[in-house]
């Protein structure tokens, strides 16, 4: 908008920037498609049985984390592939409550009527996780990151020829790659270690 004055002429307006990042949805999972949730059924199936969703982005497709167990968290974004989060993205009053599998497949089934609540159990594990820190961005952090991309692609291309048991050398395998060894070698130590 332009005001004259006496003499002179001034622009006043506002610049408004708006980026996906920021933007944020409702956090009614019962509202995002059977067609996503499903795929995200396929990620807990494999990585863990409790998933909550980023209230940052779109109702289509929400970046999401899997819990599992040890209460690790492995961040998918939108396509279901493996996200590096931003600091806050998880954080406290971004997320909403933690869900089950079987929660998840019961909002699939019913078509979003499913469960609204949340089991006590995986409150007091959102309550847990809430209370947890920003995401370091050190060398050793992005060491890190890298090193479990990399054990994430090798397990979902071999999984059909692991043993079942092999979630629970998970640490153990890590640290093998982070002194040196590929993900082949590593699962391969852990698996005549325990295994053979």
């Amino acid at each position: 908008m332009f005001r004259f004055g006496p003499g002179r002429a001034c622009f006043i307006g506002r610049v408004i920037l708006s980026s996906s990042k920021t933007k944020r949805w409702h956090g009614n999972v019962e509202a995002i498609k059977a067609e996503f949730l499903n795929g995200v059924i396929t990620q807990m199936t494999s990585y863990g049985d409790r998933v909550h969703f980023s209230m940052f982005g779109s109702v289509q497709k929400p970046h999401y984390e899997v819990i599992n167990s040890f209460d690790k968290k492995m961040a998918f974004d939108g396509n279901h592939h493996l996200h590096r989060a931003e600091e806050s993205e998880f954080g406290p009053g971004n997320v909403t409550p933690i869900f089950t599998l079987d929660q998840i497949k019961r909002i699939v089934a019913t078509g979003g009527s499913g469960t609204r609540s949340t089991p006590r159990s995986a409150r007091a594990a959102s309550a847990r996780s809430a209370g947890g820190t920003a995401r370091p961005t050190t060398a050793a952090a992005r060491a890190r990151e890298a090193v479990d991309s990399e054990k994430y692609a090798y397990f979902k291309a071999n999984r059909h020829m692991l043993p079942d048991e092999i979630n629970q050398h998970s640490d153990e395998i890590s640290k093998l790659m982070l002194n040196g060894m590929s993900a082949e070698q590593a699962f391969g130590e852990v698996i005549s270690k325990y295994f053979d």
